[in-house]
């Protein structure tokens, strides 16, 4: 087995670590730059759909050359995956006349260029070119690296397609007016979703506090959450507890151990809270039913009292109408919603357009 030198144990670990990179890869293509004595280091990727991409280091590599690989020829079904070509091995001629002059100007009489492929079809060319022949030691190394790159290439699409789903998934957590954060014993903030600062931008009942404290317009709130924080610290199979800090708009928040919690002491977090609220009042709901289902004014201020949780006589007692006023009210209201009766108002209401915006 061959052994592995400290100089290439530098450019696998940089190849791996590239996708922290800014651009990508930017050390790596350095490194590899620097070991094989280089005027480029280069590495073009074409995704399946979209732009070229290219990273260098040192003297960027003709357009022409970029089109051939990727655009005017299209290499890729030339190139054997793995195979280290020289300048001379990639036909044809025409292309070597147009580009020899740009290459010459750039002090570049030959080069070395490896193709990969990723899980996606994306291709990518890892090429390095320089004033003097690079010989079999470089062309050895760019194939070891080779399966390095895929794998390299394989997580960063892996990463793009989680990137999406999280993306996705923060705008609609978003637009169900949905968000949580972590916090550690003493409560102060650790992690949180995209959506939060937008949440405390909102909102007074609950903050970001100085020294990255969680803080809550209720003292007594306040007071419970960090008791709450304290006790998941030295248990969390203690019972979680739910909030609500406000009727109109309504918001509330669920506090909760966090969930999996490794021992190593990696992340400081000891308490999960989710927050849930509306952006809308009361009166703005009101509104938005009318449009909807094309309901009364009063209609629609006990359809809203129903959907939370309040039932036809406790509606009726906070609106200042008489049950049986409120019942024949109730009536209408499921005619024109299409509800079966108070459960299935609150999913109709609830699985409509109001719960995404």
């Amino acid at each position: 087995m061959r052994m592995m030198n400290t100089g290439e144990a530098d450019l696998l670990a940089a190849l791996h670590d590239g996708l922290s990179d800014q651009p990508l890869w930017n050390r790596f293509l350095s490194l590899l730059q620097g070991v094989t004595a280089v005027v480029t280091a280069s590495l073009i990727i074409r995704p399946r759909e979209g732009p070229v991409v290219q990273f260098q280091a040192g003297e960027k590599l003709p357009i022409a050359w970029q089109d051939y690989l990727t655009i005017d020829d299209d290499a890729a079904p030339h190139l054997r995956e793995g195979r280290v070509y020289t300048f001379e091995e990639l036909v044809p001629g025409t292309f070597n006349t147009r580009t020899a002059p740009m290459l010459d100007g750039l002090g570049i009489h030959h080069l070395r260029t490896l193709r990969v492929s990723d899980v996606n079809d994306s291709h990518a060319w890892l090429t390095i070119a320089g004033p003097q022949d690079m010989g079999a030691a470089s062309a050895s190394l760019l194939s070891r690296l080779g399966p390095h790159l895929k794998i390299a290439l394989n997580n960063l699409a892996a990463l793009e397609r989680e990137r999406r789903r999280a993306s996705i998934s923060s705008d609609m957590i978003g637009r169900l007016n949905f968000g949580w954060l972590t916090i550690d014993a003493r409560c102060r903030i650790i992690d949180q979703s995209a959506n939060v600062q937008e949440i405390f931008r909102r909102t007074a009942l609950v903050r970001h506090g100085r020294y990255d404290r969680l803080t809550f317009a209720s003292p007594a709130i306040e007071r419970d959450v960090s008791a709450l924080a304290k006790a998941f610290a030295q248990d969390p199979h203690i019972r979680p507890r739910a909030f609500r800090l406000s009727q109109d708009p309504w918001m509330d928040i669920f506090v909760t151990a966090v969930p999996d919690r490794q021992s190593s002491g990696a992340s400081p977090a000891v308490a999960m809270l989710y927050l849930s609220g509306d952006r809308w009042s009361r009166d703005d709901r009101c509104e938005q039913l009318i449009d909807l289902f094309d309901l009364l004014p009063s209609e629609a201020r006990l359809a809203w009292a129903m959907a939370q949780g309040r039932s036809i006589a406790e509606a009726a007692l906070d609106l200042g109408l008489t049950t049986e006023t409120a019942r024949n009210y109730s009536k209408k209201i499921y005619a024109k919603t299409g509800a079966g009766g108070q459960a299935d108002l609150v999913r109709i209401i609830f699985t409509s357009v109001l719960a995404i915006i």
